[in-house]
């Protein structure tokens, strides 16, 4: 079982932003980590419209913290990690890809493909803020059929000797992307959601699923209906890679146990740091309870 952490980045540290994050990947590579996912929000707000609700609480509120967070876009923060790490798996997790233009997408998701040497991951989802999309320029409406036009084009880019695309949502002319990702046919697309419809997607186009905020009892009914779903595009879950986080619930190894009777594949564990001294604590402490801990499984 893989272990990865689950992060994003604000400069808010004593040092220079590009010494924080070269040390982070030189830490969570010597301490065995898989990989990292990087989140993304563009924009935060002071106040949040309640007729959006935060999924990840049971009121629909967003804990007031998310009202101060920044984040460094994660195309951006994992291009400059494929330089300075030779193993980790670098994933956006996730980008809201319809709040993107897709060509663009594809463009830097190659060009971070190529950096790394093909260890790029595309997590993709349809994020929950209709602010956000309005901030974007972009209708939060039909954001999930969108997003499936979006995800074709930048597959087409990816793998096509020549691409084309004609959509409700968006239309390609004839055209090549080059260079190619290192990665073929194409960099993996890992789904997040939760809900039928971001599972039928992974189902139709995935090569792999991230569920966020699943502990197992949570994740084992829906790893269920997922296996459904799967079965009706011809496909079983041992086609795709399975990738959870606990989110802010400690992760010991009888958790790790039971997540690997389920099959999961990769366990993210949230981990940041004030400091990159505190960074390098929290990577000690994480590398002591669960990376090695997970060897064994």
């Amino acid at each position: 079982m893989k272990i990865s952490i689950e992060t994003y980045f604000d400069g808010q540290h004593p040092e220079t932003l590009a010494e924080y994050m070269a040390g982070v990947a030189q830490i969570l590579e010597e301490r065995g980590f898989a990989g990292i996912w990087v989140a993304e929000h563009l924009v935060s707000f002071p106040h949040y419209d309640p007729a959006f609700p935060y999924p990840y609480t049971d009121d629909g509120v967003p804990p007031e913290l998310n009202s101060h967070i920044g984040m460094i876009e994660p195309l951006t923060a994992l291009t400059f990690l494929a330089g300075y790490s030779k193993t980790l798996r670098l994933g956006t997790g996730i980008a809201i890809l319809p709040q993107r233009n897709p060509v663009y997408f594809a463009k830097v998701g190659t060009a971070i493909d190529l950096l790394s040497n093909g260890r790029f991951i595309a997590g993709v989802g349809l994020g929950w803020s209709g602010q956000e999309y309005v901030a974007a320029g972009t209708p939060f409406e039909h954001r999930g059929s969108r997003m499936r036009d979006y995800v074709q084009v930048v597959r087409s880019l990816w793998a096509d000797e020549l691409s084309k695309f004609e959509g409700k949502f968006y239309t390609l002319p004839e055209c090549r992307q080059l260079p190619r990702p290192v990665q073929r046919p194409h960099p993996p697309f890992f789904f997040g959601g939760e809900s039928k419809p971001a599972m039928r997607r992974v189902a139709e186009f995935g090569q792999g699923w991230f569920g966020l905020k699943l502990t197992p009892d949570a994740l084992a009914p829906k790893l269920n209906e997922l296996s459904e779903i799967m079965a009706e595009y011809g496909r079983s879950l041992s086609d795709i890679e399975i990738v959870t986080s606990p989110y802010d619930v400690l992760c010991d190894e009888a958790m790790l146990e039971a997540y690997a009777k389920l099959g999961v594949d990769d366990v993210a564990i949230m981990c940041f740091g004030e400091s990159l001294d505190d960074f390098r604590r929290q990577a000690d402490k994480i590398a002591r309870d669960v990376v090695e801990p997970a060897k064994r499984l």
